[in-house]
C-alpha cells in the first residue's frame, strides 16, 4: 500500500515557529504538506541540507509544448524550487523570503525520453537581507539540461 501524499501550503505558524531546514525536512518526511505544484507537475523534493535542496521529477508528454519538447516551464519550476529552497534551508525561526530574480539557461531540450531529472540547488551567499543561490538540472548520468541563479530577499515573517 502506498502512502497518500498531502498537498497544501505551510500553515502560517510554521513560518514563525521553526527554522527553514526543519520545515523542509518535515515536508520531505510527510509531516508537513507538499506544495500543490508538486502534484501539478509531478515532481518532489528529495533532499535538503544547510544551504542545499534537491528536487526530482520525470519530464513526460503531459509537459510538452506545441513544438514537441517539454515546456521550459518544467525546467524553470524545478530550478526555481531547488534554488529557493536552498535559501529556505538557511532561514532562522521567524524569517521568510521572496524571490527577487530568477535567471535560467536552457542548454538542451527535455523530452519524454529523458528519464528522471534532478535539480540541485546551493546557496552562494547568505547575507542579512539578500541571499543568492545557483542550481543545475541534470539527468541520471549527470548530463546538464539547464542551470539557474536566483536572488532572494530575506525578512522577518509578519505575525498573523
Amino acid at each position: 500500500m502506498t502512502e497518500e501524499r498531502k498537498f497544501g501550503v505551510f500553515p502560517r505558524d510554521v513560518l514563525t515557529s521553526m527554522d527553514g531546514l526543519t520545515a523542509l525536512r518535515k515536508m520531505i518526511s510527510g509531516e508537513l504538506p507538499s506544495p500543490p505544484i508538486f502534484e501539478t507537475l509531478g515532481f518532489t523534493i528529495t533532499g535538503a541540507g544547510p544551504g542545499e535542496a534537491v528536487f526530482a521529477g520525470v519530464p513526460g508528454y503531459r509537459h510538452y509544448n506545441p513544438i514537441g519538447t517539454v515546456h521550459a516551464g518544467f525546467a524553470a519550476t524545478l530550478l526555481d524550487s531547488c534554488v529557493a529552497c536552498a535559501v529556505h534551508s538557511t532561514l532562522a525561526s521567524g524569517e521568510t523570503y521572496t524571490t527577487l530574480e530568477l535567471k535560467l539557461n536552457l542548454v538542451r531540450p527535455l523530452t519524454d525520453r529523458t528519464g528522471n531529472v534532478r535539480a540541485e540547488g546551493k546557496v552562494i551567499h547568505r547575507g542579512r537581507s539578500i541571499a543568492t543561490a545557483e542550481g543545475r538540472l541534470v539527468d541520471a548520468d549527470g548530463k546538464l539540461y539547464a542551470h539557474a541563479t536566483t536572488t532572494c530577499m530575506v525578512f522577518a515573517a509578519k505575525p498573523e
